[in-house]
């Protein structure tokens, strides 16, 4: 007898940061989705999709000390859908200086439109836009 495939859905993704208000600032002027501060150390962006979810160092005791290190990460990306990543990249490489571009609009072989920056934390973030008729119907465009 086999066992039944288990739901599984991914539903957040947690940065951990020493400046709560910077980073949350920093999502909330990037996508103009509000982040909602369920606590002082804890404050969640929802999408439609998912959840980035940002907690203070402070929190980082109740998963384990030293489980998680503050402004560290070099291998994940956030990837947001957005409707038009040129005119993102013309509205957000103005906020104040805030930005640090890493690949300007550039469409990938995979028909992804994508718009890569950094964080203040330096997490990577990526706006794309699907370009291709295989990529748009990957997401439902």
């Amino acid at each position: 007898m086999t066992n039944p495939t288990p739901t599984i859905a991914l539903v957040s993704l947690r940065l951990i940061t020493d400046d709560l208000d910077r980073l949350t600032e920093f999502y909330e002027k990037v996508t103009g989705v509000p982040v909602q501060r369920l606590t002082s150390d804890f404050a969640e962006l929802a999408t439609p999709s998912g959840t980035l979810a940002i907690g203070s160092t402070r929190t980082v005791a109740l998963f384990g000390a030293g489980s998680a290190v503050p402004a560290a990460n070099r291998t994940a990306i956030i990837e947001f859908l957005v409707d038009d990543v040129d005119a993102d990249f013309d509205r957000i490489r103005h906020l104040s200086g805030e930005i640090e571009v890493v690949t300007a609009p550039t469409t990938m072989p995979w028909g992804n439109r994508s718009l890569l920056f950094r964080d203040p934390d330096g997490t990577l973030v990526n706006f794309f836009t699907p370009m291709t008729p295989e990529a748009k119907a990957k997401f439902g465009r």
